[in-house]
């Protein structure tokens, strides 16, 4: 059986190195905050299916955390041991195994996850390193006082993993704070795995580094847009499905399915953008059990395959193309329903109407069409 990951993001520091007397993990960076980035990483990645968010006691009821990622809020503690420890507990008892990152290392790829978490299928602990290359220098009054052997030294990076109750015992019986979770694996006898590090994963800790992490950010996104159309003609019935919700009329819409035209536009955009053909595709008509199904299905497994291939979906715009029924008194609700079923905030979600003066089949009241637009971003 598969051992189920959870992740560990430590938000509870107050380093204000990095200037404007915030913490770092809360500015802006690429459009989000630093700690958004961070755990978007996290969240697209299959093999993860819990996130612990470790927050100061002072950031609880402040701090701009994303609202859409499943998170778990953990108050942390004076020390960054006394913050993971904290996280380890709330998860004690529920997952196999835990990767605990640094939330100012907003740049972690997959290639780095993905190394930690192979390195732990054979072993009980394992974190991500780069080898030291420059020579070093021991320094005293400005002034070079020596130097330092760098064989067999590396730079340690985060996320680091491990199993979850030997991290959890180690910590324990650890009695003061630490560098990180590799010293107090350590300390606990536990054999720790170095696995591939990335020169990007750089953790923030001047004013400087957020430039550099933007540029890594900006290099390496990968931004998709995908367009859907649909229609359906009306038919008997005494409602009609748009966007998911119920909305009456003396009309039905026609379909195989729901015939949701909305939702079936906002799917197809999403296949559109992930270039991975259309909803009839996926589920064809042909296909009996489809028959009549809840058009959420649908989108539910659009949304589930952008974020399997690493992308989160940025933002939505459908348009809805009818002369009746009225949309504007259900739009709201539309939004609602559309933002729980793709786990976004309202805020990422438009839904408008507009009448073709009349003119075609919609003028002439024979059905609905509907125009989506999506954009995915890769996390």
């Amino acid at each position: 059986m598969p051992k189920t990951t959870a992740a560990i993001i430590v938000a509870a520091g107050r380093g204000t190195r990095a200037g404007r007397g915030m913490p770092k993990q809360w500015r802006a960076l690429a459009g989000q905050t630093v700690v958004a980035h961070t755990l978007a990483a996290f969240h697209n990645h299959p093999d993860i299916s819990h996130l612990v968010l470790v927050v100061h006691p002072d950031d609880l009821e402040t701090a701009p955390w994303p609202q859409d990622t499943g998170l778990e809020i953990v108050t942390g503690a004076q020390t960054r041991r006394g913050s993971v420890l904290a996280g380890l507990e709330a998860l004690e008892g529920r997952f196999d195994q835990v990767l605990i990152h640094d939330a100012a290392r907003p740049c972690v790829s997959r290639d780095v996850i993905d190394g930690v978490l192979s390195a732990l299928k054979s072993g009980p602990a394992a974190a991500p390193a780069l080898a030291v290359v420059d020579a070093l220098w021991q320094g005293q009054d400005g002034r070079v006082a020596g130097t330092c052997n760098r064989e067999g030294l590396f730079r340690a990076q985060t996320p680091q993993g491990f199993d979850l109750e030997v991290i959890l015992n180690a910590h324990r019986r650890f009695a003061t704070d630490a560098a990180d979770d590799v010293e107090i694996a350590r300390t606990a006898g536990v054999t720790v795995t170095i696995t591939p590090g990335d020169e990007n994963n750089l953790k923030i800790t001047r004013a400087e580094d957020f430039d550099r992490a933007a540029q890594i950010l900006g290099r390496n996104m990968d931004i998709r847009l995908g367009n859907g159309y649909d229609v359906h003609r009306f038919g008997e019935g005494d409602h009609v499905m748009l966007c998911g919700v119920r909305v009456p009329f003396d009309r039905g819409l026609q379909g195989h399915s729901d015939a949701d035209v909305g939702m079936h536009a906002v799917t197809d955009a999403i296949y559109g953008a992930l270039a991975d053909g259309d909803i009839g595709q996926h589920f064809p008509p042909s296909d009996p059990q489809w028959k009549g199904a809840a058009s959420e299905i649908f989108l539910r497994h659009a949304v589930e395959l952008a974020v399997t291939r690493g992308y989160r979906i940025s933002n939505v715009d459908c348009t809805l193309v009818c002369e009746f029924p009225k949309i504007g008194p259900h739009a709201s609700d539309m939004r609602r329903e559309m933002a729980r079923l793709m786990g976004l905030d309202m805020g990422q979600i438009s839904v408008k109407a507009t009448t073709s003066e009349r003119l075609g089949f919609t003028g002439r009241g024979e059905g609905i069409a509907s125009l989506a637009t999506v954009a995915l971003v890769s996390a």
